[in-house]
C-alpha cells in the first residue's frame, strides 16, 4: 500500500498519491510558496521578459 508523502498514513483511492484533500493542499502550498523547487540552470538575461508595469530608470 502507497503512503502519503505528506503525513506518511494511507493513500486514499480519491486522492492518490495523498490520504486526503487537506493534505493534496498542504503539498499544494509548498510547491506555491516555494519550499518545493525544481532545480535548474540560472536564466540568462536576454531570457528574462521586461517587466512593462514598472518605468525604467
Amino acid at each position: 500500500m502507497s503512503r502519503c508523502p505528506v503525513c506518511d498514513t494511507a493513500t486514499a483511492r480519491d486522492w492518490r498519491p495523498f490520504c486526503s484533500k487537506r493534505c493534496a493542499d498542504i503539498d499544494l502550498g509548498r510547491w506555491m510558496t516555494g519550499a518545493y523547487a525544481v532545480p535548474g540552470e540560472p536564466a540568462d538575461e536576454d531570457d528574462i521578459a521586461p517587466d512593462t508595469d514598472m518605468p525604467r530608470r
